[in-house]
């Protein structure tokens, strides 16, 4: 697995390079509608009494997003009850991919018993709006009366493996300065991970 893990890092391919655009920190996040592996539909105005969201694009087969699976559900298990869930989303293309169809995705979040929605863009179009280009891949929302504000984007942590003695934890240590109305003293990081699987074409 730390292999593999490791083999993800450097595999940066053209097509995940030129997918840079999309959000910044500080933008404000155009609202979206995605089936969820429960077949119905999931949109961020969904979550009335939400405070924020923790968007993580993931994957059924990426080594990097299995490693992580477990920190996701932790993050839902401890933020949602204190208004930032967790919304995932596959930006793979099963095509390229079989394994990450929405078949195996319903599998898999049964398998596991997520708490939260995993959600599939199979034409990459929430996946563009946010500039995501690997899994995983986090932003963390603030929910404003500007709109859901990006307050931070990158990685879940700089512990792919376990076994970091400095471990930071991004995200948990993002969240916990919104809550309490301080913006991230760290807003953005590198996302490592595999590529995502774009449609070809």
């Amino acid at each position: 697995m730390k292999r593999l893990i490791l083999m993800a890092f450097v595999l940066i391919s053209e097509v995940a390079l030129a997918q840079t655009e999309g959000y910044k920190v500080g933008d404000v996040v155009k609202d979206f509608s995605l089936k969820n592996v429960n077949n119905k539909n999931v949109s961020l105005a969904d979550y009335k009494d939400a405070k924020g969201y923790i968007v993580v694009f993931t994957c059924n087969t990426c080594p990097v997003a299995k490693a992580y699976q477990a920190r996701v559900a932790a993050l839902n298990t401890t933020y949602a009850a204190k208004g930032y869930p967790v919304v995932a989303i596959n930006p793979n293309d099963a095509g390229a991919v079989p394994d990450e169809s929405f078949e195996k995705m319903q599998a898999l979040a049964f398998e596991k018993k997520f708490s939260f929605p995993y959600l599939s863009d199979p034409d990459h179009v929430v996946t563009k709006q946010f500039g995501a280009n690997r899994t995983p891949h986090v932003f963390v929302l603030n929910k404003t009366s500007k709109g859901n504000v990006v307050e931070y984007i990158g990685a879940i942590d700089n512990d792919p493996e376990e076994a970091n003695s400095t471990k930071i934890d991004y995200v948990k240590n993002a969240v916990n300065e919104l809550s309490v109305g301080k913006k991230p003293a760290i807003a953005s990081t590198k996302a490592v991970g595999c590529n995502i699987k774009w449609k070809k074409g």
